[in-house]
């Protein structure tokens, strides 16, 4: 078995089919889709596949060593991952295909409307071990 990561973006991803951001919902609406991600949980904890799932706050900044005492704190120039990564699920599962299905499922959660998202997710395989170096 493998890990995955289905990434979601708040942005820079192709435009979801249904492209209304979430603070525009109805408070049904938003009931429906945290339904549909907590059943979508359930079903995967239900066959070993869960391994993590996390929201984001959209609050974060960048922050680097500069010296002793002395971390930077910034809020650009740079694409932050506060403006675009809305949240994560790690799935462990037998193959590339199951992870690719599991995120078309994923996709179709609920949004504005009750109709399904269609947004796009980033399927990305963690690694399992460090790579090693041979000379």
């Amino acid at each position: 078995m493998a890990k995955y990561l289905l990434l979601k973006h708040y942005r820079g991803a192709p435009p979801a089919r249904c492209d209304v951001p979430m603070d525009q919902w109805t408070p049904e609406e938003v009931a429906a889709h945290m339904r549909y991600m907590h059943d979508f949980i359930a079903e995967l904890e239900g066959t070993g596949e869960f391994v993590d799932a996390q929201g984001l706050v959209p609050e974060g900044e960048w922050v680097r060593y500069d010296g002793e005492g002395r971390p930077p704190v910034t809020d650009g120039p740079f694409a932050e991952t506060k403006d675009l990564i809305a949240g994560w699920i790690v799935i462990d599962v037998d193959t590339y295909e199951r992870a690719v299905a599991l995120a078309g499922e994923l996709s179709a959660a609920p949004g504005a409307g009750g109709q399904p998202i269609h947004e796009w997710l980033e399927v990305r395989r963690i690694m399992a071990a460090p790579p090693t170096i041979t000379e």
